[in-house]
């Protein structure tokens, strides 16, 4: 039986024999395209080519291709676990064609490969053909049909319509009919009882789609229509979970070796045996290890792929998928200490052969997972005492209290339906689907974009020449194209230039300002940005007459002080991991005018001794006045012989561009915008270091003239202080004197507190109502210590025991109320404090909670405070 790895080596040989350039996998984030936020085809990094905006860089291409697959169009979440061969992140083994073969040689290919070099039955593969759409006036895909029959019988030649058979990555862009190939995985008996043509695109777990053979050949407008493209192309993606499935004759892609290992470790930590059933009589159990190795694979190259878990954009969504594992790890296999770490070397190690990425982060992948993990652990905690609070009505819990469960404390409606089940309630689902449905469209309606067609103003496919490395001014540019964006900020227009020097946004480094000079007049230039390999300038008009040349003009003062910022980022990494060591790796930046941003990984807050050493080698370096070297289109290989630092997460070609400050210090791969030399930058000053995620840092710090006036304005802060304070000596002496003054007068004044409390409960126990052998006390303290406070009642509850205590005081011009019970009348049901006080809290517009048999609650309305009491006395049976 072959291995995974075998099968992955079999597909890249059989292509590379065949002229085909082995490429590796692009990152599984994907930060070169805005319109995704994750790589969830092989063909993504290959947009530009199919859209003409790049010239490819060979003809011929195959590679293995890590894909996510959780939101928009192209989501499988739901079905992960459920079923046996859904995943998030999956591998997509492909092959292109860009110009060159077309539907003959891919169809003949995949037929040997699937048939010669791995083995299948003929006899179980089907294929399907796009039988054309009317509506959009396509005919019927008569090439495929004949070209397919060559090798297998026409019976086992499928149509599919549009949405089978009509492959398109979005809303816009490439497309074309693609051709299915479908492997039936039955038992004998099972296929002579029922025909596989009649289960094909139909959710059977055993007659799954293998290999999808794309032949793109249009591109989708803004307003549906389609356009030819200028040259046709091949785009196939074969799942190879799927693939490996057919091949190691299982049942479920679960049951490979690409995932044994994974949920072996599972069943291990969970001490439950793995039975691998599926549908409504398998265990929980089965279900929640296929989503935990699953999940884990997904968050894993994430996280190495530089995209860490975050509460917004594709951060947002890798902390929801490992949520979502840690609670059905949670929930169904009874694990509540973090546990999913713990499985990050054995996916580093089956991985390490040929994305050799996560093998060199384990650590700090497996950091972050057990950070993120032990978070979540507390959240959930959280999210059971808020549930033990609520009240339920009719044994149902409200929609929206579910709703807050599942948007504040990550409950998922089944995790909370579980948890009501055995309670003994109910939950108000629709109310739940309401509250949500309103949180989707409040997004929807903060994100609309409306993006037009591209209109070509200059005829062909022109090149596009970026100089703003060395100039900042450029005549004679002429527009290539252009089109009209709208959204929440307003109506634009994106213009590209066939020659421009303003840099778009990229590698951290924010995106020029500046103007472009017509014979119109001015057009500001608000930004610049990069979709793919198009270099982007936003404005609100355009010119009259497009057509004619114009001057383009970068702000120099802005790209000049970002320059600064920029090559800064370089120095701070090369000192940062002198200092620390060789385990920090850049993790994010961002750097403009103001100041710049570094996230690093570093497992501790870096001291104040560090930091200064930092800012010393820094410093050390801009004084040395460092020219910097420059290399353009440096053949990769020799940039990593030159030792260049290189990001993971980061998509290099052939060829890149290498900057390097002193080569024994620091050299980087860096396409941004740097100083000729260090001492332009002038001062480097550290404001900030804080922790952004588990085993993450950042530093934020500013250069130059924001450096200048920052250390101008301390040493004002300074001189003012010594004058406050009439400090003779050091500031930091008479400081730390005020500050035991004033801890002195604090002591002395919680005694008085305390003392002026206690001199109240002998009249505060007389004022004790006795009823039925228990004692009722409700009143208003003229005492604002909190501290002294619940002594004193819980020293009345002693003395009055059984005692049922109400008080109610102001604290900083809040009102605040407490409930003490005693023990035993709390355990016997008469009253509860956490519920009494819900009640009374209303009049002070507040709210609070506790447990059974002490409780308290600050409000808003400090007037309301005697009433809220009044409703204590009548509740209790006291005279108000």
């Amino acid at each position: 039986m072959m291995t995974a790895r075998d099968i992955r080596k079999t597909f890249l040989r059989f292509f590379e024999e065949r002229g085909h350039v082995i490429v590796p996998s692009a990152p599984i984030t994907n930060r070169q395209d805005p319109t995704l936020m994750f790589t969830n085809a092989g063909m993504n990094q290959f947009k530009d080519f199919f859209l003409g905006h790049q010239e490819p860089t060979h003809p011929r291409i195959a590679d293995t291709q890590k894909c996510l697959r959780v939101s928009g169009k192209h989501n499988d979440l739901e079905e992960v676990g459920v079923d046996s061969y859904h995943h998030t992140m999956f591998e997509m083994l492909g092959n292109w064609s860009f110009g060159d073969y077309f539907k003959e040689e891919a169809i003949q290919w995949a037929w040997e490969l699937l048939t010669r070099e791995y083995g299948l039955s003929r006899d179980r593969l089907y294929v399907t053909i796009f039988e054309g759409d009317a509506s959009e006036g396509l005919e019927e895909d008569t090439d495929a049909v004949r070209l397919w029959a060559k090798w297998i019988p026409e019976d086992r030649i499928l149509r599919g319509n549009k949405k089978d058979n009509f492959w398109e990555m979005g809303d816009t862009g490439p497309c074309g009919p693609c051709s299915e190939i479908h492997v039936d995985l039955r038992s004998e008996a099972e296929r002579a009882r029922v025909d596989a043509r009649e289960l094909v695109n139909n959710d059977h777990p055993q007659v799954v789609e293998i290999w999808n053979l794309v032949f793109i050949q249009y591109n989708r407008k803004a307003d549906g229509s389609l356009e030819a493209l200028p040259a046709k192309h091949v785009d196939t993606g074969m799942g190879f979970e799927r693939l490996v499935m057919a091949l190691q004759g299982k049942q479920s892609n679960y049951d490979t070796d690409v995932f044994s290992p994974l949920l072996n470790k599972i069943a291990e930590i969970a001490g439950l045996p793995y039975t691998n059933r599926y549908g409504h009589d398998a265990p929980r159990s089965d279900m929640a290890m296929r989503v935990i190795a699953d999940h884990v694979r997904a968050v894993s190259f994430a996280i190495a792929d530089g995209e860490l878990p975050s509460s917004n954009g594709a951060g947002y969504v890798i902390r929801r998928i490992l949520r979502r594992a840690v609670r059905y790890a949670y929930s169904f296999l009874h694990i509540k200490e973090p546990a999913i770490y713990r499985l990050v070397p054995i996916l580093a190690g089956q991985m390490a052969e040929v994305f050799p990425e996560l093998a060199a982060q384990e650590a700090f992948v497996s950091r972050v997972i057990l950070e993120e993990e032990r978070s979540f652990l507390r959240t959930l905690e959280g999210g059971l005492k808020r549930l033990d609070q609520v009240e339920i009505h009719n044994g149902i819990l409200d929609g929206d209290i579910a709703f807050e469960l599942y948007d504040t404390y990550g409950f998922p409606i089944d995790l909370t339906r579980l948890i009501a089940h055995e309670k003994g309630f109910a939950v108000d689902e629709p109310g739940f689907e309401q509250a949500l449905e309103a949180q989707k469209a409040r997004s929807r309606a903060a994100s609309v974009k409306t993006t037009g067609d591209w209109e070509a103003v200059m005829a062909g496919t022109p090149d596009i020449s970026f100089l703003g490395y060395d100039q900042l001014e450029v005549e004679d540019a002429r527009i290539v194209k252009y089109r009209s964006v709208s959204n929440r900020q307003g109506n634009f227009f994106q213009i590209v230039l066939d020659r421009t020097p303003f840099y778009p946004e990229g590698g951290g480094q924010v995106g020029d300002t500046g103007f472009l000079s017509t014979a119109d007049g001015i057009i500001r230039v608000e930004d610049t940005v990069r979709e793919n390999d198009l270099i982007i300038h936003v404005a609100r008009q355009m010119p009259e007459d497009p057509s004619l040349p114009l001057r383009a003009v970068v702000d120099e003062s802005r790209r000049r002080l970002t320059e600064n910022n920029h090559s800064a980022t370089h120095l701070l990494h090369a000192a940062l991991r002198q200092v620390l060591g060789d385990h920090v790796q850049q993790k994010g930046s961002m750097l403009n005018d103001q100041y710049l941003r570094f996230d690093f990984s570093h497992f501790q807050k870096v001291s104040e001794t560090e930091i200064q050493r930092i800012e010393q080698i820094v410093n050390q370096k801009i004084r040395a006045n460092i020219h910097r070297d420059e290399a353009r289109r440096l053949p990769i290989e020799d940039a990593k012989a030159a030792g260049a630092m290189m990001l993971f997460g980061e998509k290099y070609g052939d060829h890149v561009r290498m900057i390097t400050f002193d080569p024994g210090y620091s050299r980087e791969l860096c396409g941004g915008c740097h100083v000729p030399e260090t001492g332009r930058i002038g001062l480097f000053k550290i404001t900030t270091e804080t922790a952004v995620a588990a085993g993450v840092r950042r530093i934020e710090a500013i250069t130059a003239e924001a450096a200048e006036s920052y250390v101008h304005r301390l040493e004002s802060d300074v001189h003012q202080s010594r004058n406050l304070l009439k400090a003779q000596g050091s500031i930091s002496e008479s400081v730390q004197q005020l500050l035991d003054e004033n801890k002195s007068l604090r002591k002395q004044l919680e005694v008085m507190q305390e003392q002026q409390a206690m001199g109240l409960k002998t009249g505060l126990k007389q004022q004790a109502v006795e009823r039925d052998g228990i004692r009722y006390l409700v009143a208003h303290l003229p005492v604002e210590d909190p501290k002294s406070v619940k002594n004193l009642i819980f020293q009345l509850e002693q003395e009055l025991s059984p005692a049922v205590i109400v008080t109610g005081n102001i604290q900083q011009d809040k009102p605040m109320l407490s409930v003490i019970i005693s023990k035993e009348i709390a355990e016997a049901g008469t009253w509860n404090a956490g519920q009494l006080i819900r009640e009374w809290a209303k009049p002070i517009q507040g709210g609070g909670g506790g447990q059974p048999f002490y409780a308290t609650a600050g409000g808003k309305n400090p007037q309301g405070l005697d009433q809220a009491l009044d409703l204590a006395r009548q509740q209790l049976g006291l005279q108000a």
